[in-house]
């Protein structure tokens, strides 16, 4: 098995550091904390929360239960998200488990199928959840009786944001939530200014209802440990600067750095050593398997946004969007048009925006936009 992880968790033996992270969460959440955490994509949170979940002060003591709303759009959708999630967690544990959740959601009752082992399935549609808030209410009530403590992270949380009547939703969820001392709750988020508004604005619902915790990257000498360490373990070894080159040339963004390893102990024979020319090859690698991706992606932009796009992805890092200079250097229109592409830039997950630094989100389409344009 390749040991550099791409996609989802795989244990601990393959996840790298947070050390102290993982011992802050569990801390806080064992002792009945919420916990806001907030962070761009990709550094790896949802791996951390699956990662602290593992741990045996929690999976032998707690229901653990995690959902990623990035994908809904309504209340529905996350009632529904919601209840998917936590019969898809009690199934393992045995039928006493699950029966206790399926007797809470009397709305619907006679929606959940049964396969052929015997096990509930929630194959209901979206359309079978009549009043979302009944089945919300069951849920939560299932959560304050459940024969263990709970906890449950909800992952994008600042999605609710979208929804027609967000901050409804929001005022809903903080009631259930105060009125629900036997769970635990992670807000989970990558869009800092959205997630900010939500838990430290006095006028929101949540406002001073958890504690705020940021991830920063890996430090690079730690990575640069761990992949010594895996490429060790399989008789293979890296030449010295190899993970730090890549580390600053994706900025310690970890699925960009999981990525890039990934295909350079794809590379490395047993016995073999990964230089620094394998890095190059890795990279153009990955950005040729993306190229009709990002190619997609380009045409769907107007051509304002498209210029100013490639204009940041030039840049790197960009300080002051609206400035005389940066607005001339690459001929865009004017600073006001650029603050306006910037915006629907971000909206689209395009360009991020941390304390007041704008870069194009996915690295490897930044790369793919400088050597392309």
């Amino acid at each position: 098995m390749n040991p550099f992880i791409t996609r989802g968790y795989a244990g601990p033996e393959y996840f790298c550091d947070r050390e102290q992270e993982t011992r802050d969460i569990i801390k806080l959440l064992t002792n009945g904390n919420n916990i806001a955490l907030i962070s761009p994509r990709r550094l790896g949170k949802t791996d951390l929360i699956r990662h602290c979940f593992s741990q045996p002060e929690l999976k032998k003591e707690y229901y653990t239960f995690l959902i990623d709303i990035y994908s809904t759009s309504s209340l529905r959708d996350f009632v529904n998200m919601l209840g998917k999630a936590i019969l898809d967690e009690l199934k393992p544990r045995g039928r006493k488990a699950w029966e206790k959740f399926l007797a809470a959601l009397t709305s619907l009752k006679a929606e959940v199928s049964f396969d052929f082992t015997g096990n509930p399935v929630w194959g209901m549609g979206l359309s079978s959840i009549d009043n979302p808030g009944v089945t919300l209410d069951e849920i939560f009530g299932y959560l304050n009786n459940a024969d263990r403590q709970c906890i449950v992270a909800i992952d994008e949380f600042q999605q609710i944001n979208s929804y027609a009547n967000g901050e409804d939703v929001e005022a809903t969820l903080r009631t259930h939530i105060q009125r629900c001392p036997n769970a635990t709750f992670i807000f989970s988020g990558s869009r800092r200014h959205l997630m900010g508004k939500m838990f430290t604005s006095p006028s929101r619902p949540f406002y001073q209802s958890v504690i705020t915790m940021g991830l920063a990257p890996i430090a690079c000498d730690k990575y640069v440990a761990f992949c010594n360490d895996m490429f060790a373990k399989h008789k293979k070894s890296i030449a010295e600067g190899v993970v730090e080159h890549v580390y600053d040339l994706f900025d310690g963004v970890t699925l960009c750095l999981q990525r890039v390893m990934n295909v350079l102990f794809m590379n490395t024979p047993t016995g073999g050593l990964a230089t620094i020319d394998m890095v190059d090859e890795a990279v153009t690698y990955l950005i040729n398997l993306l190229n009709d991706n990002f190619e997609t992606m380009m045409n769907q932009l107007p051509e304002k946004q498209r210029a100013v796009l490639i204009a940041i992805a030039h840049e790197g890092d960009v300080k002051s969007i609206s400035s005389g200079a940066f607005n001339k250097k690459y001929r865009l229109l004017s600073p006001s048009s650029t603050v306006a592409a910037t915006k629907a830039l971000i909206d689209k997950d395009f360009v991020t925006s941390e304390n007041g630094h704008y870069r194009v989100y996915d690295r490897f389409f930044a790369l793919w936009l400088k050597e392309r344009s």
